[in-house]
């Protein structure tokens, strides 16, 4: 008779919002690439963003009066426990739009980098 004895490890890591942004508005200079992709090609950069925040990459084509720029901002406070409002959103959208979006931008690849998960499974067989 054959014993099948399955082993499953499961290791997360996780780091904790602290309630900011892990970056400023104005700290494009700790990110280089994605302020000169900014720069040359504003558009690029939000349909990157969107995409890498899971949500479809043409929306940022739409934002029309800024309605997906602030549901982005609002939506990724929430995901990642940061405070604010939508007041704020929609201020710092309108007076540094080009500046709020690099931030979006660096708090995604930051969080992407900073949560990640292992599973292995192993079978043995007796």
């Amino acid at each position: 008779m054959a014993v099948q004895q399955q082993v499953v490890s499961v290791t997360t890591h996780t780091t904790h919002s602290s309630g900011t942004w892990t970056t400023g508005l104005c700290d494009c200079c700790s990110d280089m690439g994605t302020c000169c992709c900014a720069l040359w090609c504003f558009p690029c950069l939000q349909c990157q963003t969107v995409s890498q925040f899971g949500w479809c990459f043409c929306l940022p084509l739409l934002d029309c009066c800024l309605t997906v720029s602030c549901c982005l901002r609002s939506k990724m406070r929430e995901r990642y426990g940061i405070h604010g409002s939508c007041c704020d959103d929609c201020c710092t959208l309108c007076f540094c739009y080009p500046c709020a979006w690099c931030q979006m931008s660096r708090e995604i690849k930051i969080r992407a980098h900073a949560t990640s998960s292992t599973v292995v499974t192993q079978q043995v067989r007796a």
